[in-house]
């Protein structure tokens, strides 16, 4: 006879499921170009402003626990493994994220903002903890990494001595870099060779160590590292984060395997191209080029001793978990049908009726699969 204890895996699971409805959504490596039928992307369809030195924000899944302070959120390393990171739970199509922050210090410390889409489309700022006057921009589209020529250096004083406003604005037309409010580089489609970002993006916010020794030599280099974790620890400060997406609804849908930007559907809006090509000044010709495997957090690294993956490819993919066969195939993280996002960054739900019906059905998973495990390890 088997133990009486219930398998591991289900109790996991339904306690898993039974987080708040806001982050009770399963991972998804659904490719909405090579796989039909993937679930749709819930929008944020609108602005908002997330102040974190007010504390956290629920709109966003959080992975490696940051903390909260009057500072704002803070993306901590330690020691070998860590990787804090927030995500959003909701895409924007085009548009506007400024984020106001201090990088991290140390060789081999990557600070990183990403939007980044279900297809591979990624737009970056990555700062390097070795240098204390640069940060990075840099482009992909569909995952392609035949070259790494799209990534470029800008100068900027005392990136981990005090606050500096960093811009990412998207449109069909194009993408500007700015910089505490200066236009630092401009990529339009015609430039980017066939790469241009154009579909759904989820924000992407975090610190890793890409100096760790269990990283591939060209990403220990890239980083400047190996990371010396007994000079540490080493902290990534973000006072804010502002969004706004240039278009509307409460969904984003692939129709079709394009995954051009006009294939795109808004669920009870529409979308938005976001604006004119006019820069409204000249930016600056981009002099260095970043080279090498450029490679943004990616929710730690490997050891004997843990479960990290590590980041050794570019972009980053997604990694499944044990909840990825879930029989609810959706974007994780995503928002529940009905629910929306306030102007501040919080998630409501439809009503409280709701939430009560979703605690109700955690209870009755978590009994069920109780009883479910026992009645399984009865069995001879």
């Amino acid at each position: 006879m088997r133990s009486t204890v219930p398998s591991a895996f289900t109790v996991i699971a339904a306690a898993a499921f039974c987080a708040s409805p806001s982050t009770a959504q399963t991972y998804s490596n659904c490719n909405p170009t090579v796989t039909n039928g993937c679930p749709p992307d819930s929008a944020l369809g609108r602005s908002v402003n997330i102040n974190f030195a007010s504390g956290a924000s629920d709109s966003f899944t959080t992975q490696g626990n940051p903390t909260y302070n009057s500072n704002g959120a803070s993306f901590t390393i330690s020691r070998s493994g860590d990787s804090p990171q927030l995500t959003s739970k909701w895409y924007i199509m085009f548009g506007k994220v400024e984020i106001t922050m201090r990088a991290a210090p140390g060789a081999g410390i990557v600070s990183s903002c990403v939007l980044q889409s279900d297809d591979l489309d990624e737009i970056d700022w990555e700062w390097l903890g070795a240098q204390d006057n640069q940060v990075q921009s840099n482009f992909f589209g569909k995952g392609q990494t035949t070259t790494y020529n799209r990534g470029a250096v800008h100068a900027v004083t005392g990136t981990q001595d005090g606050f500096h406003t960093y811009t990412i604005d998207w449109t069909a037309n194009q993408i500007m870099w700015q910089i505490d409010g200066t236009t630092v580089r401009v990529l339009q489609p015609n430039a980017a060779n066939g790469q241009y970002p154009q579909t759904p993006m989820q924000l992407k916010i975090g610190a890793w160590s890409g100096g760790d020794y269990s990283n591939q030599p060209g990403t220990v280099a890239w980083a400047q590292g190996p990371t010396d974790y007994s000079r540490g620890p080493y902290t990534m400060l973000v006072r804010s984060v502002a969004v706004s997406d240039y278009s509307t609804g409460t969904q984003y849908t692939y129709s079709g395997t394009s995954g051009t930007w006009q294939s795109i559907v808004a669920a009870g809006g529409t979308v938005n191209s976001g604006g004119s090509s006019n820069t409204g000044s000249a930016a600056p010709a981009i002099t260095s080029t970043a080279s090498g495997n450029i490679i943004p957090f990616a929710g730690g690294h490997k050891d004997s001793s843990s479960t990290y993956t590590t980041p050794n490819v570019y972009p980053w993919v997604p990694q499944s978990t044990t909840l990825a066969t879930s029989a609810v195939a959706t974007n994780y993280p995503g928002l529940p049908s009905g629910w929306t996002v306030t102007s501040s960054g919080k998630v409501v739900p439809p009503s409280s009726a709701a939430v009560i019906t979703a605690r109700a059905n955690c209870v009755y998973l978590l009994v069920a699969s109780l009883v479910a495990g026992f009645i399984v390890s009865l069995r001879p």
